[in-house]
């Protein structure tokens, strides 16, 4: 998905983590939120947070795609990551549409990326023109950030929890994947998978995709026997 209009790092965003993928559960006010953001002109700032494996990333990229599609310029910075570049890379960042900072916990106490997106923050603000969207694991005020002033910027804007799914709401999820993918995913199957593994929706998602691969290589449809024999359980 990466196109020249993105910022140039060395990743790459999934195409399948878009808006049309995610399923909202109790976050329709995020989602509206976000897509308001999304169809201004003007820049905008917001923070969400959530415990990890909660969907922010997803969101972000679901964000940076829609953006992208439309021809303009995004760029997506994640923190957890910091060790492919330097905090040198957010220079500029204010002339572009969407920035998306994911993971900010991950630099607590770093004082010169706290000091690079500090700097960042005050340019797209006398700008005026960037959507800002930062992601953490808690809220602004429990960053343990040594920089005052930042915790205080960060505080400023809109600030969403990302609830988490219910259980009901993780099949409608993998249902949703499934049916985007191409397949079938039978609600017994689909509990039954809620019971036998790690509820976190990465792994959830992951072992869909494993499944549909052998699904079509055995030429066989997704039943709980299959699942026992694909994956081991």
């Amino acid at each position: 998905m990466n196109t020249p209009a993105q910022l140039s790092l060395p990743l790459y965003l999934p195409d399948d983590e878009t808006f049309a993928s995610f399923w909202p559960g109790e976050n329709t006010s995020l989602l509206a939120a976000l897509q308001g953001a999304l169809s201004q002109q003007h820049g905008s700032y917001l923070y969400f947070w959530s415990r990890e494996g909660g969907g922010r990333s997803h969101l972000l990229h679901a964000a940076c795609a829609e953006l992208s599609a439309r021809g303009e310029a995004v760029g997506y910075v994640p923190l957890d990551k910091r060790t492919w570049f330097v905090p040198e890379v957010l220079e500029g960042m204010e002339n572009l549409a969407l920035v998306c900072i994911d993971n900010i916990e991950c630099i607590a106490g770093d004082p010169e990326w706290e000091m690079a997106i500090f700097d960042l923050y005050n340019r797209i603000l006398e700008i005026g023109k960037t959507r800002l969207l930062i992601t953490g694991d808690r809220p602004p005020r429990q960053l343990n950030l040594g920089l005052p002033d930042l915790a205080s910027r960060l505080d400023w804007g809109q600030i969403y929890r990302l609830q988490p799914l219910s259980d009901d709401d993780k099949l409608q999820a993998m249902q949703l994947r499934a049916g985007l993918r191409g397949f079938e995913l039978p609600e017994d199957v689909g509990r039954f998978l809620l019971k036998r593994l790690d509820r976190e929706m990465r792994t959830l998602f992951d072992t869909l995709d494993r499944l549909d691969r052998a699904s079509i290589s055995a030429q066989r449809k997704l039943t709980i026997p299959f699942v026992k024999e694909a994956l081991e359980l």
